[in-house]
């Protein structure tokens, strides 16, 4: 099994970094805009459908308030598994987020690990920029 492990820090403090995960709904405008074209809420799961077309459909597993956590699984795609969590820490005046995702078969992983690399760049912009505000 793959698994994909990245962190970001973010200028940005952890409730409003985790406000935006935590806003399941809003992927496509509150994190990785651009990336993600859509998302549509489901009961318990969000259809997120990507700018180059790919459609995936996340069902939450938890969302953890306290320790600012999201875990979910998803399906659609080439992969036969996948499992992700999100958590986010408070880390001096800003934040650090751990993003890991565990999946199958191995052969995905250099698909979902760029997307990945391409969603953390856009994420981390996004949350900086509205940071600012």
């Amino acid at each position: 099994m793959a698994t994909i492990h990245k962190e970001i820090s973010i200028a940005a403090p952890a409730d409003q970094v985790w406000g935006a995960v935590r806003d399941v709904g809003a992927l496509h405008t509150r994190l990785v805009p651009g990336l993600v074209a859509d998302t549509q809420l489901e009961e318990g799961a969000r259809v997120v459908t990507f700018a180059n077309g790919l459609v995936i459909r996340e069902r939450f597993v938890t969302i953890d308030d306290e320790k600012r956590r999201l875990a979910y699984s998803a399906t659609g795609g080439n992969a036969t598994h996948h499992n992700s969590s999100v958590q986010v820490f408070a880390e001096g005046s800003g934040s650090r987020l751990v993003w890991i995702t565990d999946l199958l078969p191995d052969s995905v992983a250099p698909l979902v690990n760029g997307l990945v690399e391409q969603g953390s760049g856009i994420m981390k912009a996004t949350l900086e920029r509205t940071a600012r505000r």
